[in-house]
């Protein structure tokens, strides 16, 4: 079964966050139990893209999380600054982003559902379909029917969902049999292991070193230009090898962080120092964008 409710002691009285806002608080939704009025994946993915003019082929697609911070603006007109949301999100830092977004507005409009990020990010369907889910029930508890133009409130922007869902961020190497450790992604990897993506937009004449023309008495300026061609195969496929790292231990940090969130209140000096060694900033480095969100306190922003 569903229950509906109040939000929070004062709901009716509308938002004190934004000026000129006209609607009450949010009607939460509890879902206590799997029932039969849910929609299949496939009815779902139609009411995301009538509702929103999106094209999402898989429900994993819904990890970025700007659909749902759009589906905030609908419901609660201007709870939701949709300049700040990144609709063309492709990286999982970005998807936390939108997510932090999205619960700035929960928590302006009453809502006290609690948002998995750390699991929804990574784009896998059973996350991503349960959470929804209870975003439909959600949603048919608080749309009053108002029209509602999205590509306009978006002004046009296209919401590209991630290529992969699941596998964004970074390629982790498969495990072997009784293995628990995660193998490293070694920078220079990819020159042995090409990407036959990468490799796929080089045209073919850079993928042999020594070409037919240099074989045969061609000039010396195309062998000059072979040789560069070669080298610039290498350096991209020694960016993507760095770019997989990079994001691999992004992860890991990310992780750290969670669990260090999770214990902030037992003032453990140690978890305090990790957490001073997390944010730590050096001279001519900018955190990403969180100074975009609206002002309040931290541990508002990080609430999973």
């Amino acid at each position: 079964m569903d229950a509906l409710g109040p939000s929070a002691p004062g709901a009716g009285l509308g938002c004190l966050g934004c000026p000129g806002c006209r609607w009450g608080m949010a009607v939460n939704v509890y879902s206590t139990s799997v029932t039969s009025e849910n929609l299949s994946r496939h009815d779902m993915l139609a009411w995301v893209n009538d509702s929103l003019q999106l094209n999402y082929t898989k429900i994993e697609q819904l990890c970025s999380g700007a659909a749902y911070c759009q589906f905030m603006d609908m419901l609660f007109p201007g709870c939701v600054h949709l300049r700040k949301v990144k609709f063309q999100a492709k990286l999982e830092h970005e998807y936390i982003h939108n997510f932090k977004v999205l619960q700035a507005a929960f928590k302006k409009m009453g809502v006290d559902k609690i948002i998995a990020v750390e699991r929804l990010v990574k784009g896998k369907f059973q996350d991503n379909f349960e959470f929804i889910q209870w975003f439909k029930k959600f949603f048919d508890a608080n749309y009053d029917g108002k029209e509602y133009n999205p590509l306009l409130a978006r002004q046009g922007q296209d919401v590209a969902p991630p290529p992969n869902p699941g596998d964004h961020i970074y390629n982790k190497p498969k495990k072997p049999i009784g293995t628990a450790v995660p193998q490293r992604t070694s920078p220079t990897g990819p020159k042995n292991t090409p990407n036959p993506a990468r490799l796929g937009n080089v045209p073919s004449g850079i993928l042999r070193k020594n070409s037919p023309a240099a074989r045969n008495g061609g000039t010396e300026a195309d062998a000059q230009i072979l040789e560069l061609n070669q080298q610039l195969m290498d350096l991209k496929l020694t960016v993507d090898g760095l770019e997989k790292e990079r994001d691999f231990y992004f992860s890991k940090l990310r992780d750290i962080e969670l669990i260090c969130q999770e214990h902030e209140n037992e003032n453990s000096p140690i978890i305090t120092g990790i957490v001073s060694v997390l944010y730590a900033t050096e001279e001519g480095f900018a955190p990403p964008e969180d100074d975009e969100l609206e002002e309040q306190p931290p541990e508002d922003q990080d609430e999973y």
